[in-house]
């Protein structure tokens, strides 16, 4: 796990399943959007009872920041009170989401580095050099 700025910092994908499995109060943030969740999957945590919460940090399409994220995400874990890890598809939206619930008063929170999908490969593909997906982890798709 390496700290971050304004977050506990990053972990891998497996750091973060682990503290899942271990961890009662430990949630998944997915933050990336509709289309994503819906074509390219998201994690799968019915193998240990939870649910990936889904919040996009971004508004599609236009791929601003959407201003009630963090309202929208207080709702949604209700009292829950952590660890939070977020992950986006390569980790860069989901570090920010960390930070901004960090800086709202929740946490710990944590970024999932690597993301969904990974980074691209020398084809420029996603899901072969890293992430959720590549790391073998549990995930779905409609």
């Amino acid at each position: 796990m390496s700290k971050g700025g304004n977050y506990a910092g990053d972990v891998t994908p497996q750091a973060a399943w682990q503290d899942l499995v271990a961890t009662p109060g430990a949630r998944l943030i997915d933050v990336r959007t509709q289309p994503e969740w819906s074509f390219v999957g998201v994690p799968d945590l019915s193998p240990i009872g939870k649910k990936v919460i889904l919040n996009s940090w971004q508004v599609y399409p236009g791929m601003t920041v959407d201003s009630d994220f963090v309202a929208r995400l207080r709702a949604q874990i209700g009292s829950a009170e952590g660890p939070f890890y977020f992950i986006c598809r390569s980790g860069a939206r989901s570090r920010a989401a960390a930070i901004a619930l960090t800086e709202a008063g929740l946490g710990p929170s944590f970024n999932v580095a690597g993301g969904f999908e990974g980074d691209k490969d020398s084809a420029g593909h996603r899901g072969k050099s890293g992430g959720w997906k590549f790391a073998g982890l549990p995930w779905i798709q409609d």
